[in-house]
């Protein structure tokens, strides 16, 4: 026992430091290594739907800023032109867009791949 105190109190608070952190990034990556398919996939489910929020409220935020730039007119917008300035593919500004529309926060304009801004 006397033995086991030794080694502890001899290490360096760095080093255990360094251990702690080492221990808990091999049980992060045992955790992913060893996860179900499942449990994989809703967890790439929730991600996607995340990331479809957050694309979403850009797309709501970049609106109400192109609103307050120019006041007197609509925001209509190009789905090329949103996934150029967000550096996204243009189906998932799509599908945000969509999200949107069952939110009533847009509506499509007459031109295809154009959208109107509800600002």
């Amino acid at each position: 026992m006397d033995f086991l105190t030794s080694i502890v109190s001899s290490m360096p608070l760095h080093w255990w430091v360094a251990l702690i952190i080492s221990a808990l990034g091999i049980a992060a990556i045992c955790l992913r290594a060893f996860e179900t398919e499942d449990s994989r996939a809703s967890r790439a489910e929730r991600n996607k739907k995340k990331e479809l929020q957050s694309m979403a409220q850009r797309i709501s935020s970049y609106g109400h800023t192109v609103h307050q730039r120019y006041p007197t007119g609509d925001v209509i917008v190009s789905e090329r032109d949103l996934a150029e300035e967000f550096r996204k593919r243009p189906d998932v500004v799509i599908t945000a867009l969509n999200l949107l529309l069952s939110e009533q926060k847009v509506e499509r304009a007459p031109l295809r791949g154009y959208w109107k801004l509800n600002v």
